[in-house]
């Protein structure tokens, strides 16, 4: 199982809504969704119900699982940190090209 969808699914089971779920992992909404469908599909159960007002319901199957699915994600390594930071701009050379047997378009720089 992926622990992921772990974290995923328990996100849900502690918010009790998918949206708060998705803030909480800091993912969309959408891949909330996609990762308790998956799950469930994998455990072939239905882990969550929703009903008209979007209000979640975990079924009993899914309140039997949040326990397991805990101890899995504790054992389970941390998740490496995202790669962030500002972007550098690329240095480009910014001059016009030299052409062979003509002079070249900008002065000599002086060596050190």
């Amino acid at each position: 199982m992926d622990t992921n969808a772990l974290r995923h699914f328990l996100a849900v089971a502690d918010e009790g809504d998918w949206s708060r779920a998705a803030n909480a992992e800091h993912v969309s909404r959408a891949t909330i969704q996609a990762s308790v469908a998956a799950l469930e599909a994998e455990l072939d159960e239905k882990l969550v119900i929703e009903d008209e007002d979007g209000a979640l319901t975990l079924t009993a199957p899914a309140l039997a699982f949040r326990g397991p699915a805990r101890a899995r994600v504790a054992a389970a390594p941390a998740p490496a940190p995202k790669a962030g930071g500002k972007a550098k701009a690329s240095k480009g050379r910014g001059r016009a090209p030299i052409v062979k047997g003509q002079p070249k378009p900008y002065p000599k720089r002086q060596g050190r």
